[in-house]
């Protein structure tokens, strides 16, 4: 087991015994202990939302108001994405369900994610998303009653949160869009970090990589087979891991020079050399099954690199490694934060993008009832899509 899997196996033991010793203060709802959303109430950072709320009102609201945009524009391209993947799915033999559990373990029909950069990214995501629902809240004055830690277990606790309760009496009170820009402002304020930090990693990415590493060739990282065609590459015996160097004597240095030269150089039915940091192959190339002549390999690839020898002499090896795994956390927050909170904005019961829905269609409609009904079968449409894609992702 690796250093990941042991710090997820004691974080998930650490955080069994905190909610056993906070048993009596935890409202829990579910079905404990089989599948359970626990939370703990608190007073933590209310009276900073007031302050940043008192200091820039104005702001805050514009904020929450360009908020309600995104937020519907997001729920309308996510809903559409949904129906049409969903669709896919089912017609296209190949097609991958596009909604997968975020975790730190490595099983099928997970999107695996480092320990370390998963629960730094989470708690990252959640104090900001919360804290902005808390924020424009308060710069619309509307009451905050409390925030507090929160747990999705499934016997046992999983995945950490937090939450911020506005006062939902007050909130009922005011206008249609001060609602809306309260639920709004957590998925925009993901989103928004999401980009900050992917313009963090590039100008890290751009400034630091350049003279602290060095390309070293194609990394192979797993074998690709098409409707049961097998791979060339794996048949001749090459291993994942290993670094493709050269193809016919040509070299081989970037993923992009790789996908060029099979692209333009090289047909299916011939034979290359493929030369690798252990060794060379000789290697038919097949048809790619529905690709009419283009040539199949049969191998994932990602680009290898190495930490550039003159500057590891110069700096040695930690500054490096460091730097590499600060780029690694800027990269998982962009891609956690943006799909964190575009997830969200799914038009389904509790969660941001269901209350928005609902609140618009009491607004428009007269009938509360109706449009009670009309939210309620819309969340239940929109959940049984994601309930679908969620297991096709482990049993496809």
């Amino acid at each position: 087991m690796d250093a990941e899997s042991v710090a997820a196996v004691i974080f998930v033991f650490l955080l069994s015994i905190f909610l056993f010793r906070k048993r009596k203060a935890i409202q829990w709802n579910g079905f404990f202990p089989v599948a359970y959303f626990a939370m703990l109430r608190t007073k933590l950072g209310l009276r900073y939302m007031d302050v940043i709320a008192q200091k820039f009102p104005k702001t805050i609201r514009v904020f929450g108001y360009l908020g309600i945009i995104i937020g519907f524009l997001g729920m309308g391209a996510l809903a559409f994405e949904l129906v049409k993947n969903l669709v896919t799915v089912f017609i296209v033999k190949e097609a991958v369900p596009g909604v997968v559990p975020v975790l730190p373990i490595k099983v099928e029909g997970v999107f695996y994610v480092p320990f370390f950069y998963w629960i730094i990214s989470i708690f990252i995501i959640a104090v900001v998303h919360e804290f902005a629902h808390g924020v424009v809240a308060r710069a619309h004055n509307i009451s905050v009653k409390s925030s507090g830690f929160a747990f999705l277990g499934i016997l046992v606790p999983i995945i950490p949160a937090a939450f911020v309760e506005p006062d939902e009496e007050d909130l009922g009170k005011e206008k249609t869009r001060k609602q809306l820009a309260v639920f709004a402002a957590g998925p925009f304020s993901n989103i928004i970090l999401a980009f900050l930090s992917l313009g963090i990693f590039i100008l890290i990415a751009n400034f630091a990589l350049g003279p602290m590493i060095q390309q070293t060739g194609v990394e192979i990282s797993g074998y690709y087979v098409v409707d049961n065609v097998t791979s060339p590459a794996e048949d001749a015996g090459v291993q994942v891991g290993e670094v493709i160097t050269k193809i016919n004597a040509k070299e081989m240095k970037t993923v992009q020079e790789f996908r060029d030269y099979l692209g333009k150089e090289v047909k299916a039915g011939e034979t290359v050399e493929l030369v690798t940091n252990r060794t060379s192959y000789q290697i038919t190339l097949k048809q790619k099954p529905g690709d009419g002549e283009e040539p199949y390999l049969g191998v994932y690839v990602k680009q290898g690199s190495e930490i550039n020898p003159g500057f590891k002499e110069k700096y040695g090896s930690i500054i490096p490694a460091v730097v590499i795994w600060i780029i690694g956390l800027f990269y998982w927050l962009y891609l956690l934060n943006l799909g964190i909170g575009i997830f969200n904005l799914v038009p389904i019961g509790p969660i941001d993008g269901g209350r928005m829905l609902k609140t618009c269609l009491e607004a428009i409609m007269k009938n509360k009832k109706a449009a009670h009904a009309v939210w309620k079968y819309i969340s239940l449409f929109f959940l049984a899509i994601l309930l679908t894609l969620l297991v096709l992702g482990f049993v496809k």
